[in-house]
Order: C-alpha cells, then sequence, then structure tokens
C-alpha cells in the first residue's frame, strides 16, 4: 500500500470516528438529564420506608435495652447505669441518623 492510500484510510478513519463520537454524544445529552431525573426519584422513593425500618430496629433496641437495664438492676449490678446510658445512646443515634439523612436528601 503507498503513502497516499494509507494517508487516505486513516483520514477516513479518523472522520468516522469522529462523527461516531459527535452523534454518541448527542444522544447522550438527550438522556442524561433524564436519567437523572429518574435516579432520583427511584433514591427518594426508598427513603420513607428506610426511615420507618430504622425507627422500627431502634424501638426493637429499645425494648431489648430496657428489659436488660432491668435484668441488671433486679440482680444488683454495679454497672446499669453504663447499660443504660449505651442502649439509650443506640437508640438515640439511630433516630437522628434516620431523621438526619431524611432532611439531607428530602
Amino acid at each position: 500500500m503507498s503513502e497516499k492510500n494509507k494517508n487516505s484510510v486513516h483520514k477516513k478513519f479518523f472522520i468516522l470516528v469522529a462523527l461516531a463520537l459527535t452523534t454518541a454524544s448527542g444522544f447522550a445529552q438527550g438522556n442524561g438529564m433524564a436519567g437523572i431525573n429518574d435516579a432520583t426519584s427511584m433514591v427518594t422513593g426508598y427513603f420513607d420506608p428506610i426511615t420507618k425500618l430504622i425507627y422500627a430496629i431502634g424501638a426493637v433496641l429499645g425494648l431489648v435495652g430496657g428489659v436488660k437495664v432491668y435484668s441488671k438492676f433486679q440482680s444488683g449490678d454495679p454497672d446499669t447505669s453504663k447499660t443504660a446510658a449505651s442502649w439509650f445512646g443506640g437508640c438515640i443515634f439511630l433516630i437522628v441518623t434516620a431523621t438526619i439523612l431524611r432532611s439531607f436528601f428530602l
């Protein structure tokens, strides 16, 4: 193949690649915003059930912690207040985390 034919083939190839990239970017621009909006609506749709699930987990942990603290209190353990603080702190953390995440993203 001569040098002139190689240059011609390379030029045609680069023109074809440039045309393909231009066309592909034109198609991507039209669907990009719709895709972002769809993803946003899908993610925000999950926040209500997840928030309720976190509240339910916090309630169950509160009940389990209450039973554990009551059993320690009845048995006369000296570290009852430390156990109560840790269980109560865990429940408060879950509730505050769910509320803050909801306020940030909705």
